[in-house]
């Protein structure tokens, strides 16, 4: 009998991402090594309740919707979180992990697409960076880039040369809302013929709530 901590389970519009606007269910796991400056779901480092698997996924099929998105807190962080997946998967959903990049992916079912973040240098958290995360990304996995200031964006355009990362993934650059004006990273973006994905936080517009509810 496989347990996970969990904090909650909604049904909401993807936010973030390539799908996003798409009805999905959000799986949130409990606990995360990290503790990001920007963090905006702090709510989910302590607490939570342990529920079986299966009693997660029959929440989840409740909803009726095709996408499933794995979140936290950090949900690799919890071993179970692999069989979780797996076993959506062989249900025929749609699912997504978000996952910081400190934690080896090596062992995420293939068919999950991963949404992986490398930690800019204001997140307070750049030396966590798993690198080696990166030979794991292919096409459909989607590589985000969090900014919050001058030196994130640069710090980034230097990752992406580095490890060619357009050639190997999806990359998206989200501004750290509050922080970084969308408008000027956006200008940055095109006048640098950067080859990445500008979003912002559907969730926090609609509804002012980290959470997407």
């Amino acid at each position: 009998m496989s347990l996970l901590r969990i904090t909650e389970i909604f049904h909401s519009l993807q936010g973030e991402s390539n799908t996003v606007g798409l009805p999905t269910v959000f799986i949130r796991l409990t606990g995360c090594p990290l503790r990001c400056v920007y963090c905006d779901t702090a709510y989910a480092f302590t607490g939570g309740k342990k529920i079986e698997i299966d009693a997660v996924i029959a929440q989840a099929e409740q909803y009726g919707t095709q996408y499933i998105t794995v979140t936290g807190g950090e949900p690799l962080a919890q071993p179970a979180c692999l069989e979780l997946m797996t076993k959506l998967l062989d249900k025929g959903y749609c699912v997504s992990l978000e996952t910081s990049g400190a934690l080896d992916v090596s062992a995420v079912d293939q068919r999950v697409v991963k949404v992986m973040d490398l930690k800019t240098p204001s997140s307070g958290e750049l030396s966590k960076n798993l690198y080696q995360n990166i030979e794991y990304l292919t096409q459909k996995d989607q590589l985000k880039f969090v900014i919050g200031n001058d030196e994130d964006y640069d710090w980034s355009k230097t990752i992406l040369t580095e490890y060619d990362l357009p050639n190997r993934c999806q990359i998206l650059f989200s501004p750290v809302m509050g922080q970084q004006n969308p408008t000027e990273l956006a200008e940055k973006i095109l006048k640098d013929r950067l080859p990445v994905r500008f979003q912002l936080q559907l969730h926090k517009i609609l509804w002012d709530d980290a959470q997407g509810k």
